[in-house]
């Protein structure tokens, strides 16, 4: 099928990672995980992950589409200007991005929710609203490319979208 990158550093939410991931690849996608440099990230509770490739050395053309897990990560990679530009290039070809709990705040960085209809954890929803963005209280909200999703328990529905809009 399809290779799907994941942006991911140390404080990620590790079901929100790991519940995609399964969904991912029981459809039969490959998995990609690109962060700052390659070793090794730390979630929230403790679960490991190897970075396979540097944002700086990733070409997002490579990829069917983009899912960004939540937690304290997208904080963290919103400062690298790589992974910024990984994940704008990404949304400009119009491709599949999936964004859970605080992950649309990465999206604020790269410039592309001016418009869009968009959900997240409660702590980011202002700052969607300030970046343009019409904000819903919603499990799973679509809009065009775009999947967004509240929270952990979110995450079935999250990703069986996510997988549906790859098919």
């Amino acid at each position: 099928m399809s290779k799907i990158a994941v942006v991911l550093a140390d404080d990620f939410e590790d079901v929100e990672f790991s519940t995609p991931k399964a969904a991912l690849l029981e459809a039969g996608h490959q998995v990609e995980v690109i962060g700052v440099e390659p070793g090794v990230v730390i979630g929230k509770h403790g679960t490991e992950v190897s970075v396979d490739l540097a944002a700086a050395d990733a070409d997002p053309n490579d990829y069917a589409a983009l899912l960004i897990p939540g937690g304290f990560s997208p904080d963290h990679l919103r400062t690298n200007d790589a992974i910024v530009e990984f994940v704008a290039s990404i949304a400009r070809s119009q491709r599949p991005i999936a964004a859970v709990c605080h992950a649309p705040s990465l999206l604020i960085e790269a410039g592309v929710v001016e418009g869009r209809t968009m959900t997240s954890w409660p702590s980011i929803r202002t700052d969607l609203a300030n970046a343009g963005a019409h904000v819903v209280d919603q499990e799973v909200v679509v809009d065009g490319q775009f999947i967004t999703s509240r929270k952990p328990d979110d995450l079935v529905a999250f990703s069986s979208t996510l997988v549906n809009m790859l098919m």
